[in-house]
């Protein structure tokens, strides 16, 4: 039980060089559809493949692979383009991800305009992987650990490094400095090049935020219709983002206390100030005394921020909940993902390349200690160490800076009360775009908005830029 939770929670979570230094395609560099493979699943779908440089600052060095999907418009004749797509992160899987989205209702208006690509970004599934050689007891999450006090973080810190050492070892160690977001959004444009496009639209959600960003600061012209759902900020995933996650908890929590209030069957209180006390005192008495199945009050504090991501999962947060409070039998997991180590693997190698991390242990002792007060239910876990703070390569570019330069062509859409990318990042990514930008707000929590969620204010604005490209004059503020 408690190992299937593990990977529950791995799943739930995740100047640059000039477009001009970027070599152009040749005329080889085509894509050739057919079958995907067989553990990608969707009616529709074809995939292919296409070789790109390791390292772009070496055009004529090693190479890659990239695999492609494609779920091409049902009428050529309506077709005005190509939507590159990203299903978040960083190392999620993405070949599925246009058929997922039909399947989750993109309007027939949408799919009537669009082929609808999908990607496993480089070092990610089906694309060339990277690995860190994780042992099986280290597939947890890349989430940083709840630290009670300093002595925590100094253990956390001797355990992350083990991590960081076994990526820089691994079979897959001579990728290790290629694997950025950079380098993902050049990858893209080759996708477009061989796809024979001038320009293209692009709707990613989570960490594809910020993808999607890097791609169209880097290659303004050449982006279509940018739609971001749910926004990392204008750094991604980088030491300050990780703090923003106890932010998020406190931004979010509010919507699950209520609705255990409301049933009072799970007997966690009576009204939200209740179900909040509960919270501490769960996570106290497993701290002091792990369950017999093995949670300890990290692994609580670490599950309950998972499963706050989604409104669905509030029967089961509850349920888990009473029965480590009442010492009942614990409910069933959901089924994990598949290939949690590349995953996991995957996910390090971009955020610890993305941007130069702080590497010393006080820092962080410093920064858990002022977290916990500020954010008492989840700060001493989004302030911890990670093994970005022991990584064994230095960023190899500096990190891509979002801009205002470029066509207003970016639509940012943000539930008000998100625990993975909280309001607070989408604002600062609003800013940085400035009038590049418009952003539609939904007055309701979870993470993800448009199509996750049954906002119809926030859907319809989203559906109406994708297929017309118009955009609200001004930020939009959709009720509940």
């Amino acid at each position: 039980m408690r190992k299937s939770i593990i990977i529950v929670l791995a799943a739930a979570v995740m100047a640059a060089l000039p477009p001009t230094g970027v070599p152009a395609a040749t005329a080889s560099d085509t894509l050739s559809w057919g079958r995907c493979p067989e553990d990608v699943t969707g009616a529709g779908l074809e995939c292919a493949t296409l070789d790109v440089p390791l390292d772009y600052r070496d055009p004529g060095g090693k190479t890659i692979e990239i695999a492609v999907s494609r779920l091409a418009v049902p009428s050529p004749d309506k077709r005005r383009g190509v939507l590159l797509t990203n299903s978040g992160g960083p190392g999620g899987a993405g070949l599925a991800f246009p058929a997922i989205l039909r399947d989750l209702g993109l309007p027939r208006s949408v799919l009537d305009s669009y082929d609808v690509i999908g990607m496993d970004p480089r070092g990610v599934g089906h694309s060339t992987p990277v690995t860190c050689g994780l042992k099986p007891e280290q597939l947890a999450s890349n989430i940083p650990k709840f630290a009670r006090n300093a002595a925590d973080v100094a253990a956390q810190a001797e355990y992350v490094a083990g991590i960081a050492q076994r990526c820089g070892s691994s079979a897959t160690a001579s990728m290790l400095p290629y694997i950025t977001t950079a380098n993902t959004a050049r990858d893209m444009d080759r996708i477009r090049e061989a796809l024979g496009e001038s320009k293209v639209s692009y709707f990613g959600i989570s960490y594809g935020t910020y993808l999607g960003s890097v791609y169209t600061t880097l290659f303004p012209q050449r982006s279509d219709r940018v739609l971001l759902d749910s926004a990392t900020g204008p750094g991604g995933w980088d030491a300050s983002f990780t703090r923003m996650l106890s932010r998020g908890v406190e931004d979010r929590f509010p919507d699950f206390a209520k609705f255990a209030a409301a049933h009072p069957e799970y007997g966690l209180g009576r009204t939200p100030k209740q179900v909040r006390a509960k919270y501490f005192d769960i996570a106290a008495r497993l701290d002091a005394k792990p369950s017999p199945e093995g949670f300890n009050g990290v692994l609580f504090r670490e599950i309950t921020f998972a499963e706050l991501y989604y409104d669905r999962r509030m029967p089961w947060l509850a349920e888990f909940w009473r029965a480590l409070d009442t010492g009942g039998p614990l409910p069933a997991p959901p089924p994990g993902p598949p290939n949690v180590e590349n995953m996991l693997a995957s996910q390090l190698h971009v955020i610890c390349n993305d941007s130069d991390w702080p590497e010393s242990v006080r820092t962080y002792q410093r920064n858990v200690a002022i977290d916990r007060v500020r954010f008492p239910m989840f700060g001493a876990a989004g302030a911890n160490i990670t093994p970005c703070a022991f990584w064994p390569s230095e960023p190899s570019e500096p990190p891509v800076q979002i801009t205002d330069r470029g066509p207003s062509n970016v639509l940012i859409l943000q539930n008000l009360r998100d625990p993975a990318t909280p309001l607070a990042g989408a604002r600062q990514l609003r800013k940085a775009f400035g009038d590049r930008a418009r952003m539609v707000t939904a007055d309701q929590g979870g993470h993800l908005a448009y199509l996750f969620m049954q906002n119809r204010c926030a859907n319809d604005i989203a559906t109406e830029f994708l297929v017309t490209g118009e955009r609200p004059r001004q930020d939009v503020a959709c009720p509940a």
